[in-house]
């Protein structure tokens, strides 16, 4: 046990360095198991897709869609989700699928949908760059 105390005096920063970095672990970790929404890699979302009931959700900010979006995909920007929440009640049992650029954003967004009550919220994973790593089409808004 003293050879650990002595590092810990000798070496100070390498010993802060590995607390903060367990504590970004645990942090983490306690994000993702309360998290109330599910991960949804692209090939999973594309089978969850091809389900007439699912609701796809683009979050990106207007600039971003012009290069286009996922085909039947609602834009509402993150920005006014909480306000826009009333166009979504009668799809509250149905499955969700929420996207932006990485992936990021539509975490916040998931977030807010499981708040309001929303029952199959699924986060698009890696969000539309992940969509056009597998060469999958976007239409054109």
């Amino acid at each position: 046990m003293q050879e650990y105390l002595d590092f810990a005096r000798n070496n100070p920063l390498l010993f802060l360095g590995f607390f903060a970095v367990l504590g970004l672990i645990i942090w983490t970790e306690l994000g993702r198991i309360g998290r109330k929404h599910n991960m949804l890699p692209v090939n999973n979302a594309v089978r969850l897709m091809n389900d007439d009931k699912t609701v796809i959700i683009d979050v990106r900010d207007d600039s971003e869609v012009e290069g286009g979006v996922i085909k039947g995909a609602k834009h509402i920007p993150l920005a006014n989700l909480t306000t826009r929440l009333s166009e979504l009640e009668k799809f509250k049992s149905d499955p969700i699928i929420v996207y932006c650029r990485t992936g990021n954003r539509s975490g916040g967004a998931c977030k807010t949908l499981t708040t309001a009550g929303f029952e199959n919220v699924n986060n698009l994973e890696g969000g539309i760059m992940a969509w056009e790593t597998a060469s999958l089409p976007l239409a054109k808004r």
